[in-house]
């Protein structure tokens, strides 16, 4: 699928910059603009705003979509959550994830002390668990249900089912169940023109669940969906109260396809070199596997996108070796010229890096450790 033509393919980097590669960039403007565009969208239709951070890990990034006016956050992992309670001053937290193991218990736990913690659940095992070691330590932890609405990934199924586990739940010494949630990652990997109405389905399936388990007379304040793609369409469903996006923040090759996002939408590159070019149409560039991941594309072909360069393709990644076809007569591939590059699937890449730079006005003016990098724990 073709870039939207709306889209710019001019670089972040000015050709003055001076920066060591590969190196992950990211544009200040771009980064403040998507952070303002997608808290405006969710004040707009009076849906908490409460991003998920397993795309940038970065605690500098958290405080911007906070000042923004995020309620709080959202984390897979335990890790990340120490990370932004004890680095970005975050105060309220969702785990969105199957959390088991008490020693993970233990630590989020610990961390009440100072923040909220609310943990997903989706077994009645990891709930008794938490409950049980809540209970002795005299304490009461928040949770959220996890709900299926058609990604089958996990969480208990929509409607009946749900309902019958939040009863038990309910019931769960130590524990207060206060939402549910979704990952409507379904649409995620839809045709495009199949997004709308997949991720408006899996909004009113919530809505219905929710409201199926207050008519059993558990009080439910939240009912969060979560999902870049979807972000626009399942916040829309009436009922509908809070929205996880995370992948907005820097859009990435992959969000090409969706239609209405180009390469001025995407806030993170690598900035590549040339260090190889051993034909007309072949070169080496310094990222490979180690920097842009292997995830795939059904968008722009290959590895990841070339900023200026639509029609040269990144065929195949070694470990610090990117291969790239280049057209017939393209300028710009001579050994020592600097490229940009998005990312095909911009979170794990993040989470190959020790930290990212800062671009104003086509010049690095800072640098952000990636600080929850590798906390999968």
């Amino acid at each position: 699928m073709a870039v939207p033509a709306t889209a710019t393919d001019r670089t972040i980097l000015a050709p003055d910059a001076t920066i060591e590669t590969p190196a992950l960039i990211v544009s200040e403007e771009i980064l403040h603009r998507n952070i303002a565009e997608m808290a405006s969208f969710a004040r707009s239709h009076d849906v908490n705003l409460r991003p998920h951070m397993k795309t940038h890990k970065t605690p500098q990034i958290a405080r911007l979509q906070l000042q923004a006016g995020a309620i709080g956050i959202t984390c897979a992992k335990v890790g990340e959550a120490e990370v932004m309670i004890d680095q970005a001053g975050v105060e309220d937290v969702l785990l969105a994830y199957p959390t088991v193991g008490e020693s993970k218990f233990r630590r989020i736990l610990a961390l009440l002390d100072r923040a909220r913690v609310v943990v997903g659940v989706d077994s009645i095992e990891a709930t008794e668990a938490l409950g049980r070691l809540a209970t002795q330590q005299d304490r009461t932890v928040d949770v959220f249900i996890e709900v299926d609405t058609g990604h089958h990934r996990s969480g208990v199924p929509a409607g009946e089912p749900a309902v019958a586990f939040a009863q038990q739940v309910a019931r769960q010494r130590g524990l207060r169940l206060c939402g549910v949630f979704t990952h409507e990652g379904q649409a995620n990997s839809a045709p495009a023109d199949e997004i709308e109405g997949i991720a408006l389905a899996a909004g009113r399936a919530m809505v219905e669940t929710a409201e199926a388990i207050r008519n059993r007379g558990i009080e439910l304040e939240t009912v969060s969906v979560g999902s870049t793609p979807a972000a626009l369409y399942t916040p829309t469903v009436p009922g509908i109260t809070e929205m996880r996006p995370g992948t907005y923040v820097f859009n990435d090759n992959s969000a090409f396809r969706f239609g209405r996002l180009g390469v001025g939408d995407c806030a993170a590159r690598f900035a590549a070199t040339v260090v190889s070019r051993t034909s007309a149409s072949h070169c080496i560039v310094d990222t490979g596997s180690k920097s842009l991941a292997m995830d795939p594309s059904k968008a722009h072909p290959g590895h990841g996108y070339i900023v200026g360069h639509p029609d040269a393709t990144i065929v195949k990644l070694s470990e610090e070796h990117g291969e790239v076809q280049i057209p017939d007569g393209e300028a710009g591939f001579a050994i020592g010229d600097r490229l940009e590059i998005i990312p095909n699937h911009i979170c794990p890449t993040v989470n190959l890096m020790d930290e990212m730079f800062l671009v104003r006005d086509g010049h690095v003016v800072d640098s952000w450790k990636i600080a929850a990098r590798g906390k999968v724990r």
